[in-house]
């Protein structure tokens, strides 16, 4: 990004953001754009893809925290065509705080010229600075077993990378770039009066230091073009529905020799038919006969891709008692297993007839005198 870029691009109306906005509100905004605007959902479409990589340039800005305070000063700095000083009768002036306060004033360096020349990659040399690529964001849906398990799957991401047809240079096939003859390739030029000078994007080259005369046609001269890739990304065993994941280094590359951005993937989890999930552990709901519940008995528990298991169920057992069979849940970080928790549901048989009918007459009759609501109407009354 060249230094005119944080002076006339309203990154936060490319998002269609405040400029108060928070983190997770241009996140949010920027995954609705991306979706929408995406070139695999808009194929042919020239200006969803210029609008795609306008959305993507603006996010690589506000995203970061550093380059978002950067790029606010620098808007607020330049906002009215400049810094200047003085009065009336004195005239106005603009000067190089830079200049003023760098180095080459004789004191070591550092200070305010490292400040203001850090807005614009800018460190008092004519060479410009290696930049880090962008962060990509992208999304996968992973079945309950894979989740609990983990997974290898393919990605296929569409980023901001160098133009293949002119090597990133921006130029033609058999042509090359111009230094700038009005900044000699610094990117800057300054302008003022008498002794002070204030340092701006060159108007000419517009910030990058070269003009390039005869323009790439599948670039435009940007040097920068959206390159689709697959990948295969392992998604960590134990991982959560609507996870984040970051996987460093995995995203658009750098420009000139910088680090490529990173790779963030959220999971999304199809749910299973039997079993549900809470943290570690894994849940199902088991059921069980009124005799079973009664008068206590050993039961098979199914477990997700493994053998049943079996459980002692405790005569007196309550519908809704919840029992744990260790270690049988979702994997951790460490490799180690959560727990299945087995939750009994007492079943009422529909229709009962013969031999069965009988012995629950009888059954009543002998508990008669047991009657489960006194407590109840006891505690309504107060008694």
């Amino acid at each position: 990004m060249s230094g005119k870029d944080f002076v006339e691009k309203d990154y936060y109306k490319v998002l269609g953001v405040p400029k108060d906005a928070t983190a997770t509100e241009i996140k949010k905004t920027y995954r609705k754009l991306a979706r929408e605007f995406h070139p695999d959902a808009n194929k042919g479409d020239a200006k969803a893809e210029e609008r795609f990589k306008d959305i993507s340039e603006a996010y690589d800005v506000l995203s970061d925290e550093k380059r978002r305070k950067e790029y606010d000063e620098a808007r607020t700095l330049f906002a009215n065509g400049g810094f200047r000083t003085g009065g009336p009768g004195t005239g106005s002036y603009s000067f190089d705080f830079g200049d003023l306060f760098s180095g080459n004033q004789g004191g070591g360096g550092g200070g305010l010229g490292d400040v203001f020349g850090g807005l614009f990659n800018r460190t008092g040399t004519r060479q410009a600075q290696p930049r880090r690529g962008a962060d990509v964001e992208t999304e996968v849906t992973l079945s309950f077993e894979e989740a609990v398990d983990g997974a290898t799957v393919p990605l296929r991401m569409t980023s901001q990378a160098p133009c293949r047809v002119c090597n990133g240079t921006g130029a033609k096939s058999g042509t090359t770039p111009r230094v700038c003859p009005t900044c000699v390739g610094a990117g800057t030029v300054s302008r003022g009066q008498g002794a002070f000078a204030l340092s701006e994007p060159c108007k000419d080259c517009r910030g990058r230091g070269m003009i390039v005369d005869d323009p790439c046609t599948d670039c435009h001269g940007s040097g920068r073009a959206s390159s689709a890739r697959t990948m295969q990304v392992r998604i960590p065993a134990g991982v959560q529905a609507d996870q984040r994941i970051r996987l460093k280094g995995k995203g658009a590359q750098g420009e000139r020799g910088g680090q490529p951005g990173d790779l963030y993937v959220t999971v999304h989890v199809d749910p299973h038919p039997v079993f549900g999930r809470k943290g570690d552990n894994l849940t199902v709901t088991v059921p069980v006969t009124f005799p079973e519940a009664a008068l206590g008995a050993t039961i098979e528990v199914p477990t997700l891709g493994g053998p049943a298991v079996k459980l002692k169920l405790p005569p007196g057992s309550a519908n809704g008692l919840t029992m744990r069979a260790r270690g049988k849940g979702a994997t951790r970080k460490d490799g180690t297993r959560g727990d299945l928790l087995v939750t009994v549901e007492v079943v009422v048989p529909q229709h009962v007839t013969g031999d069965a009918l009988n012995a629950l007459e009888q059954y009543r009759e002998a508990t008669v005198s047991d009657d489960p609501r006194a407590a109840l109407f006891r505690a309504a009354k107060g008694a």
